[in-house]
């Protein structure tokens, strides 16, 4: 059984690190990638569909639980992991109207994917293997920020235009990652509990499958329904009003470093012929410091209140520090350019090594943020987990699908103040939030 359940753990983590490895990698060069066609019938935008994605993503999360319910985790990924494969391969051969639809169903894709891993992985793990499991499926997961951009290093690295057939060839590739990553899902096993559940309903001869479904779709729907009241009612809660700037900042920060960053570096023309390269090695960075802080953070300082004030304060320094240094060192029309390369000069020389520290560092930042967000939640709604951390991936990827779309008219000056200010109120407003939780346990004590 324990050998069962780690097998299938292991070949989620693979399963999500190949599909990963091709998505992450695609996101942070689609922008630059589109601008490069030559292709007059094509006018599609990477910022807007990365927007369409996470804002389709948001609102498919209150409908995922249901679907995963009804035709179970392993199914549900599969069909995800399709999605997403038809999303990579749009870019072989681009077509406008393909790029939008296919945005659209890998925004549902992503919330039936997510949720079902969710599902899969808590019905293969135990009180004493959870932490475990979790942690051999995030290690698998953060190894895709390494593989897809490596190949974008060694393929750009020297190009200051990406050729048809570069393309072709690098996107075909990551399509082949993303379908194995999707059939791998065929290969996972039945969990005991799964295996209970089809013995009782295979003994249950009056019912047929027809019915069997239909029963199972009832009792989702059910869950369903309490599931959305209790966030609403969380909604007007206190503490999750307080902690919503946090989490909308999240969001920004996780366009800017996933989709818009790169972009910008591939865009400074006085980094020549390697500015397309060091669009694959930033991304890696940022894995990097992505893998460094939830390693330091999300381990080390976990049910531990002060701490979390402090790693949520370093997460702010960090990440003001690396907007600063890009402000410096990256043109402010970067992000906006339609040609391939910027027109305007920054206030220093572009070096490569700031604009890849300010990778490891918005990578470090996040993780910052992300692991006290979820630490703080777990804590305050132990019973409520599942509600709780909906509403911060609703308001998490809303703002993320805002920065997306507003990326490709703002320079980069505005997008680097709109960050700042939300994530200074963000910090405070954490603060606010942990004194309360640490007044509320002091008051249990007498």
């Amino acid at each position: 059984m324990a050998d069962r359940r780690t097998f299938n753990v292991v070949i989620l983590g693979l399963g999500f690190l190949f599909i990963f490895t091709a998505f992450t990698t695609c996101g942070n060069v689609e922008q630059t990638v589109v601008k490069s066609l030559g292709n007059d019938t094509f006018s599609g935008s990477g910022y807007h569909s990365l927007g369409i994605i996470y804002g389709v993503f948001s609102f498919s999360n209150l409908l995922a639980p249901t679907v995963v319910a009804v035709i179970g985790p392993k199914l549900t990924m599969f069909l995800s992991g399709l999605l997403y494969s038809g999303y990579i391969a749009v870019f072989i051969i681009p077509s406008t109207w393909a790029f939008y639809l296919t945005s659209v169903l890998i925004g549902i894709g992503a919330a039936m994917l997510w949720t079902a891993q969710g599902h899969f992985l808590v019905e293969n793990s135990d009180a004493s293997t959870i932490n475990r499991n979790t942690g051999m499926f995030w290690a698998l997961l953060q190894c895709s920020m390494f593989f897809g951009n490596l190949f974008i290093y060694f393929d750009w690295n020297g190009r200051t235009e990406i050729s048809d057939n570069s393309r072709k060839n690098i996107f075909l590739s990551l399509l082949v990652a993303s379908a194995l990553g999707t059939l791998s899902f065929l290969v996972l096993r039945n969990s005991h509990h799964e295996e209970e559940m089809l013995t009782e309903e295979e003994g249950q001869s009056l019912l047929s499958t027809r019915m069997m479904y239909k029963h199972r779709a009832n009792t989702a729907m059910q869950d369903a329904k309490s599931e959305f009241k209790t966030i609403l009612q969380l909604l007007k809660a206190k503490t999750i009003v307080l902690l919503s700037p946090c989490m909308a900042y999240s969001g920004l920060e996780l366009s800017f470093y996933s989709g818009v960053y790169g972009t910008c570096i591939g865009a400074t023309s006085q980094f020549g012929g390697a500015a397309k390269g060091l669009i694959g090695i930033s991304g890696i960075v940022v894995g990097v410091g992505e893998i460094i802080g939830g390693g330091l953070f999300g381990l080390l300082c976990k049910n531990n209140r002060f701490r979390r004030t402090s790693v949520v304060f370093l997460g702010m320094v960090v990440h003001f520090v690396a907007f600063y240094l890009i402000f410096l060192n990256i043109p402010d029309d970067a992000p906006v350019v339609f040609n391939t390369n910027t027109q305007e000069k920054p206030y220093l020389t572009p070096s490569v090594s700031i604009a890849l520290l300010c990778s490891f560092l918005l990578g470090l930042g996040d993780s910052c943020f992300n692991t006290q967000l979820y630490s703080i939640l777990g804590r305050v709604y132990a019973e409520q987990s599942t509600p709780a951390f909906a509403i911060f991936k609703f308001i998490q990827s809303i703002f993320a699908a805002v920065a997306f779309f507003y990326s490709g008219y703002l320079v980069l000056m505005w997008q680097l103040l709109l960050m700042i200010v939300l994530g200074f109120t963000g910090t405070l407003c954490f603060f606010v939030v942990e004194r309360m939780q640490n007044f509320s346990a002091d008051l249990q004590e007498y």
